[in-house]
């Protein structure tokens, strides 16, 4: 019995490297242990806060990015959702 040929991940056209699945799997892992490093480096360096308190933690500036990151999102969602229009807005 022949077998049907395997069907590739991507789309002929569609073979940049960027959009290769162990290409992004590198880029994520990679962005991880960046991450990582920069955190575990916080260990050997002294934290001078400016205002004494929660910003002298222990990797709250790797915290604090991520909040602000999240919540920028879930403003963006909120604004999308106050600002969309319908589908045929600029219909005449």
């Amino acid at each position: 019995m022949a077998r049907a040929p395997k069907k590739p991940d991507t789309a002929p056209g569609d073979d940049h490297w960027l959009v290769r699945p162990e290409t992004i799997r590198k880029i994520w892992i990679g962005g991880i242990l960046v991450l990582a490093v920069t955190v575990a480096l916080e260990l050997f360096t002294g934290t001078a806060g400016h205002f004494h308190g929660v910003d002298e933690w222990f990797a709250f500036p790797a915290v604090f990015g991520f909040l602000g990151c999240v919540a920028m999102v879930f403003v963006a969602k909120v604004l999308g959702f106050i600002l969309k229009r319908k589908d045929d807005y600029y219909d005449l």
